[in-house]
């Protein structure tokens, strides 16, 4: 047994062991969608033995609804802090046990970090790794958005060591002497499947690849509309990869040979991303690939990082927009739904390189149930956004705007010609109203 090895038995303990390390004020980090430590997480109601009070758990699209985030007997043990929600987040919003944190993702560590030690708190990460090597090295695997910035800034360190996640290359490496808990698991890695998209998905996808050069540079979400992008992306050439989320769809555009990285013009040779997640294809194809380069969201997602590639083209989503191009892409009134996430850089940085574009890329409608069972229609692209609505991206920075129906660019527009730009790409059963509603508030 060397010297790594011992240290990694000395480290090593239960998840109940970890938890006890935890102090009054505590701020805990858990690591971003499925690197979440799920060993470790699934054990938080220990904390009501442990005695302490006053923490604070910051998540950011948990996987799981763990029993401690609904639990209202830990009000007083674990506060709950979120940047981005799903489900799970949205009922415990409902349930006032969890409260969205407003933010940008370049910065929001930052503030955050100099918030809790404004108050005297001491900041905790808490990750999923892949096994240790034989340097003493373990791979913080397939999330370096903000994971090794904190321990780079001496949070506590208390790590999920599990075999079947896979070992990248980044900002991903920790050594064992940086780690104070080791709880070993063999769960199953979280996995997703790509869902088929609709027509009216393709036909987005179609329009926004419209859009895309050869020698571009691509940033993509997850979703039906990105996986429908990035198939009509496969007849492109010399595509690059610089993205927040590294998808399943981006093996396919690497495999057919769209995506090569050689025109990128900013760390040429590689994929560049911060976060993934899906099926074990994508995990096979991450594990041990040096092409493939995790970096923190401080970095990837920094506009000016962003604007060193040639023609970066950023694609995101929104489930609102005013006539004027304000973006609402997080939250449904004053509810919050998803978060920020690098949405407003990546729109900014794309805007910032050579012959870059930014594209917010939405169905024109979505359907509701009224009281009597009966479906109706509503129109995304609206006059003013809904009450309380939270602007994502400002109509200062939208740029190109795609729907099933067409492509509005509004880049250099004044109001009244956005109007008519976005009225375009309406569905049709709304351009009339749309029209009135302009005139009658003068949109104009």
């Amino acid at each position: 047994m060397n010297q790594y090895e011992e240290l990694y038995q000395k480290k090593k303990m239960t998840a109940e062991q970890a938890l006890e390390l935890i102090r009054d004020g505590d701020y805990m980090f858990s690591a971003q969608a499925a690197a979440e430590p799920q060993a470790i997480l699934s054990k938080l109601q220990h904390l009501k033995k442990t005695g302490v009070k006053g923490t604070t758990l910051n998540t950011c699209l948990p996987i799981q609804y763990y029993d401690a985030m609904k639990d209202p007997e830990m009000r007083g043990i674990m506060d709950h802090s979120g940047w981005f929600f799903n489900a799970g987040l949205r009922d415990a919003q409902k349930r006032k046990l969890v409260s969205a944190v407003p933010q940008s993702s370049t910065s929001v560590l930052r503030k955050t970090l100099q918030r809790i030690r404004h108050d005297g708190r001491r900041p905790v990460v808490m990750a999923t790794v892949s096994p240790m090597d034989e340097h003493g090295y373990l791979s913080l695997s397939i999330s370096a958005i903000y994971e090794r910035d904190l321990i780079n800034q001496g949070a506590l360190v208390l790590l999920e060591v599990n075999s079947n996640f896979p070992r990248t290359f980044g900002d991903t490496q920790v050594h064992i002497s940086e780690v104070d808990a080791l709880v070993e698991s063999d769960r199953p890695i979280p996995v997703s499947k790509l869902t088929p998209y609709t027509p009216v998905d393709q036909k987005i996808g179609e329009y926004v690849a419209s859009l895309v050069e050869d020698g571009s540079t691509i940033q993509l979400g997850i979703g039906n509309i990105p996986n429908a992008v990035a198939n009509e992306l496969k007849s492109k050439k010399h595509l690059g990869i610089h993205t927040e989320m590294f998808t399943e769809t981006m093996v396919d555009l690497i495999e057919c040979g769209a995506v090569d990285n050689s025109q990128k013009g900013f760390m040429d040779g590689y994929s560049v991303c911060s976060f993934t997640m899906g099926s074990q294809r994508l995990y096979d194809f991450v594990n041990n690939n040096p092409s493939v380069l995790f970096k923190s969201a401080t970095f990837s997602n920094d506009p000016y990082t962003i604007a060193r590639n040639n023609k970066f083209v950023s694609v995101n989503a929104s489930l609102e927009i005013d006539l004027t191009g304000q973006c609402a892409s997080e939250t449904v009134g004053n509810l919050q739904w998803s978060g920020t996430g690098g949405q407003s850089e990546t729109v900014q940085g794309a805007q910032m390189s050579p012959g870059g574009k930014s594209i917010i890329a939405m169905h024109s409608t979505y359907s509701t149930t009224d009281e009597n069972g009966k479906t109706v229609l509503h129109s995304k692209i609206v006059p003013f956004l809904a009450r309380g609505a939270a602007v994502t991206t400002s109509r200062n920075d939208t740029d190109y705007v795609v729907t099933e129906y067409g492509i509005a660019w509004l880049r250099g527009l004044n109001i009244r010609q956005r109007v008519e730009e976005l009225i375009k790409i309406a569905h049709p059963d709304f351009r009339d109203m749309l029209r009135e509603e302009a005139e009658k508030n003068m949109i104009w």
